[in-house]
């Protein structure tokens, strides 16, 4: 076990960008983009000294209480039934919760609430399993929809969709919608789509500066789409490419001109990405697990639906507690303040 230097980053990297585990949020340029955290990066490595798994670990200091949190999005990258191993980077975690202060530890690894082996293995290891309910209760969405793409051609792909979507990426194509890989330059248009998006569904939206940050730190790793009809932008996306993974990961239209259907031809622009990318899935992210047709929320599972992918139920959140009072503590000032933020939506609306 090892809490790395950061002149040790990029073998960590290499590892992290390889590993089937990796995800961008596990990249070291992550805290760059999440620039109101501190981060540590906690490894374990073999007999020979080569890295058999780690994690990155972004680091809140909580005010008043004088704690920290420690927070791994996505993690530990590792093989996630290997005992050893993820016993051996719980010990980095515990050595890094003394240093900082931590009341807590939470990790929500891509991993299927079916794999009951890992989840057994985390509580042996004094995790509690905190799965949520249906919708978006956890810090990552626990329900996401993929399409494995199986190395299968563009043309095999495009077939496998379902019928209403191949028609409707017609239509967009039909009616010169054009879909463009942009710069920085075209942020503005992207966050006006955002808060026409954010007003239409009820999400508060982020600065132009986050996103901003995001394709500085994440580079060749990320790309930001725009879908143009009639030379103006009516559609938008960031997307990220890392371990084999193309994650759709912010998304945007105008509430004008949906009838010429850029959203559905965007995402199979960046379905392509993937396939370029020699990728093994796209992963449309979060949709909620009520699926039920009455559901608001259902809308958004029924036009991913419609790229005939699957649904994943991930296992959802682990959290080892290092200082229960203060745990509880901060869980009730969070737990206030986003019923807070839901009034003032439901107000605003």
């Amino acid at each position: 076990m090892e809490i790395l230097a950061q002149s040790k980053y990029k073998e960590y990297e290499e590892f992290a960008e390889q590993h089937p585990q990796g995800c961008f949020t596990q990249s070291v340029f992550w805290p760059k983009v999440k620039n109101n955290w501190d981060h540590a990066v906690v490894v374990s490595r073999d007999s020979e000294g080569k890295i058999r798994g780690g994690m990155l670990v972004l680091i809140q200091k909580i005010p008043f209480i004088g704690t920290t949190f420690l927070y791994a999005p996505r993690g530990p990258v590792c093989d996630l039934h290997d005992r050893e191993v993820l016993s051996d980077l719980v010990e980095g975690v515990k050595m890094l919760a003394k240093q900082r202060r931590a009341h807590a530890f939470k990790m929500d690894p891509d991993v299927l609430i079916s794999d009951t082996e890992f989840i057994d293995l985390c509580k042996s290891l004094g995790f509690t399993h905190f799965t949520g309910g249906e919708n978006f209760e956890t810090i990552q969405a626990r329900f996401n929809y993929r399409l494995y793409l199986g190395g299968r051609t563009e043309e095999e792909l495009f077939m496998n969709l379902h019928s209403k979507t191949r028609y409707n990426v017609r239509v967009a194509l039909k009616h010169g919608v054009e879909v463009k890989v942009v710069g920085k330059e075209y942020l503005d248009d992207f966050i006006r789509l955002m808060r026409v998006t954010g007003e239409r569904d009820g999400f508060n939206v982020r600065p132009r500066a986050y996103f901003e940050r995001m394709l500085d730190a994440l580079g060749e790793h990320a790309r930001l789409y725009m879908a143009f009809y009639q030379d103006k932008a009516i559609s938008g996306a960031l997307t990220t490419q890392y371990a084999g993974k193309t994650c759709y990961v912010y998304g945007a239209s105008d509430n004008e001109n949906r009838n010429v259907m850029p959203n559905y031809l965007i995402q199979w622009e960046m379905i392509k990405w993937a396939v370029k990318g020699g990728c093994t899935v796209y992963d449309f992210q979060g949709v909620s697990g009520n699926l039920d047709e009455s559901s608001h929320l259902y809308g958004l599972y029924r036009f991913k639906k419609g790229f005939n992918g699957q649904l994943d139920e991930l296992a959802g959140e682990f959290d080892l507690v290092f200082k229960p009072f203060a745990y509880k503590f901060v869980d009730f000032a969070i737990d206030a303040k986003e019923k807070l933020s839901a009034i003032k939506r439901k107000l605003k609306h």
